[in-house]
């Protein structure tokens, strides 16, 4: 090749490379639409009928437009044609994987309205079986955060041994999900014969399961390398959506109802802690979580312990009717801050009853929580925050 071949050729060479980034200039000039993506009303990762419009530029979110009420079934309004001792067998399907305790805010709003006062043993037995119903819910959390991530063994986990404790509420009550068990003035039955020792086998294998799944996730590379730093809540954008439960906690607020106003339930009986975590993120979310968890079965032991002789009903009407008035009792449930305000007009069924659902609060924030992540953080961020749709639409 001549000398002068060479140097057309590096002419040639030198116009293309020019002409390429001239090209890239004018493409990155141009602004595109951005793609959206609805995941959802059945991606799995929801927890449930929810639909949440993202739109994208190539895999980060601009924009993101939660969309609820596929699942929305009238309860505030149902509870108007339904006596009192009726609307337990009602709420307690809102959260359904926690449902005792959706009766406890209801039942303490009524007894508030009538001045009547459970006995200390039904108090006991309350909240025991809340604390129960609190861990069969972040169990199954705790399992399913995994599969969120591609991690499948610890789900199996989780449904194992959470079965242990859905038999000692199905033992107690006689239903596993949906227990309709407490009632103005008390509890429905007694606990059977032999119960507090089995109870406290099942809450061994919890804190085992604890272990099994800080060993296995908790300390996983690609766990943390997903979760730590992803949808981080500064505690005064939470508080300022209305965040409660864990992920306000996950925030560094020392906020739980229990300790703060228990509402008439013993928890003052008892040594236990709140746990917080500074970091807001994903990560954060789940550690709270997991701690929650070994805190309730401790509760559940102390309380098993000083379990107190006597009746479990205080002596109520046979037909129940409430004076009129107007109560709100909120009450620490498994996703957060659960509250009723209930109205009565001095008939047989409330004349009004406003539902205060954690998960409706914490969903708020998704607009704001969502906006400048990648896709893949979208299924992460929603699994965290551990919504349950009845909660949410009610």
């Amino acid at each position: 090749m001549s000398l002068s071949d060479q140097k057309l050729g590096d002419q040639r060479q030198l116009a293309y490379v020019a002409a390429q980034a001239a090209d890239a200039r004018v493409n990155v000039e141009l602004e595109a639409e951005g793609m959206t993506l609805n995941i959802g009303p059945q991606h799995p990762a929801t927890h449930g009928t929810l639909r949440i419009i993202v739109r994208l530029d190539g895999e980060q979110v601009i924009d993101a437009d939660p969309v609820l009420g596929y699942m929305h079934r009238g309860y505030e309004k149902l509870t108007e044609v339904r006596t009192y001792p009726q609307v337990t067998t009602l709420i307690n399907r809102i959260d359904w994987v926690g449902s005792f305790a959706n009766e406890v805010p209801f039942i303490l709003a009524a007894e508030q309205l009538m001045e009547i006062e459970a006995p200390a043993r039904a108090q006991w037995i309350r909240t025991i079986l809340f604390e129960m119903g609190r861990i069969a819910n972040i169990v199954l959390f705790l399992g399913d955060m995994g599969v969120q991530l591609g991690a499948v063994t610890p789900m199996f986990y989780a449904l194992r041994d959470r079965e242990l404790i859905l038999n000692q509420i199905e033992a107690a009550t006689g239903g596993r999900f949906h227990p309709n068990f407490d009632r103005i003035g008390g509890v429905k039955d007694d606990l059977p014969a032999g119960w507090i020792a089995e109870t406290k086998v099942a809450l061994d294998k919890i804190r085992d399961f604890c272990d099994e799944v800080e060993t296995l996730i908790v300390g996983n590379e690609i766990f943390e390398e997903r979760t730590r730093g992803i949808g981080v809540i500064p505690a005064d954008v939470g508080l300022s959506y209305g965040m409660t439960g864990a992920n306000i906690r996950a925030s560094g607020v020392d906020w739980d109802l229990r300790r703060d106003n228990p509402a008439g339930l013993p928890y003052d009986k008892v040594d236990w802690k709140v746990w917080t975590h500074p970091d807001g993120d994903s990560f954060a979310r789940y550690w709270v979580r997991l701690q929650e968890v070994r805190e309730s079965c401790s509760i559940v032991e102390q309380l098993l312990d000083s379990m107190p002789a006597g009746p479990i009903m205080a002596k109520v009407p046979r037909i129940i009717k409430v004076p009129e008035g107007e109560a709100y009792v909120a009450t620490e449930n498994p996703l957060g801050h659960m509250g009723y305000y209930v109205v009565s007009k001095g008939g047989l069924e409330p004349f009004r009853v406003k539902i205060r659902s954690a998960s409706f609060s914490n969903m708020s924030i998704t607009p704001w929580l969502l906006k400048g992540t990648y896709v893949p953080d979208v299924i992460t961020i929603l699994a965290s925050l551990y919504f349950i749709l009845g909660d949410l639409d009610r």
